[in-house]
Order: C-alpha cells, then structure tokens, then sequence
C-alpha cells in the first residue's frame, strides 16, 4: 500500500494494491499485519456502512470522551471527505484537511481520535464504509458546524445545496465544542 500525509499530522490517504483483469478487480481493505508492518497500529471494534445520495453532507463528527479513529473508504460514488483537528495542544488546532474518496480512485483516510470527521456525498447512491477504533457512543457525541467560518473548510458546493440533518445544521462553533487536550 502506498501512505501518503496530509498537510495535518495524523491524517493519512492510503493507497491498497488494487489487481484487476478483465473479471474486475481485488484489494485488501484491512489486513491488521500488513497495517502494522506499515505502522498503522490500529484495533477496530466496530464497522458501519452509510448509504447518500448527491449532496448529502455528513458531520461533522466527533466523541469526547471516547474519541474515535475513523478508517473510512468508498465502495460506491463519491465523497469529499475531511478530517478536522481538535486537538488544543496541536500547533494545528482548528484547521482541516480534505480528500476525494471514491470508488474509482480506491483511497482510504485514516482520520485519527481527536479530529472532527465528516463527508460531502459528491454522486449518487454513494456508499461510505468506515472501521471505529471506539464503539458509538452517542451520550458523548459532538457536532462540530460543517460551514464554522473560523475554521473555513472549501467544500465543493458550488452546484449543490448541502442535505443536511437537523442536528448537523446545529452544529457548535469551533470556539464552543468540547475540545481534546
């Protein structure tokens, strides 16, 4: 697999090995030792699977206490999908990092605990499959605003309206979300 870094530390784009013919294709999506070799030392311990269709904008996401790590990756579609970090002590508290994760391309992002995640469906009947290093716990979930301009993410809407959930559009200021240490 190929990694490649982000402008933030922690988050990363991974590349698998993807073998295809003329009957398709086959890629490891997780291989615990083929991760750690790499050292990605990850242990899940729960797998979720979101079906979007077009503009559908998802997040953005986050558990404190519980934080979760998200290795998230797109089996059908599209997605513009970002990583924002929390993390007080971090010389990069408040800035973000984006990725456009499809099934085309194959990539995987790995959005470490203490970011807020979430994903702007870029197609139709997108499917968006994501390992938790953390079970959900929703008593200690967080909503960072998807469109805070103090942290300013670039989502690419210029020909969409974002679909957005009722607790996603209350989503909490950057200067007013419970942040990581």
């Amino acid at each position: 697999m190929n990694i490649i870094e982000t402008d933030i530390p922690g988050p990363l784009i991974i590349e698998p090995r993807v073998f295809g013919d003329a009957r398709g294709f086959f890629m490891e999506t997780w291989n615990e030792a083929g991760f750690r070799d790499a050292g990605l030392d990850f242990s899940f311990v729960q797998d979720n699977h979101s079906h979007s269709q077009k503009g559908v904008l998802r997040g953005l996401h986050f558990q404190n206490p519980g934080p979760q790590g998200k290795l998230v990756r797109v089996a059908r579609g599209a997605v513009f999908d970002v990583a924002v970090d929390l993390r007080k002590s971090s010389a990069h508290f408040g800035k973000w990092t984006g990725v456009e994760l499809s099934a085309a391309n194959n990539r995987m992002f790995w959005v470490p605990e203490g970011f807020a995640h979430g994903f702007l469906t870029l197609s139709d009947d997108t499917d968006f499959l994501y390992k938790c290093t953390a079970p959900y716990a929703p008593q200690a979930e967080h909503t960072l605003a998807w469109d805070d301009p103090s942290v300013g993410i670039e989502w690419p809407v210029s020909d969409l309206d974002p679909i957005i959930s009722d607790k996603d559009a209350f989503g909490l200021a950057l200067a007013d979300i419970p942040s990581f240490a």
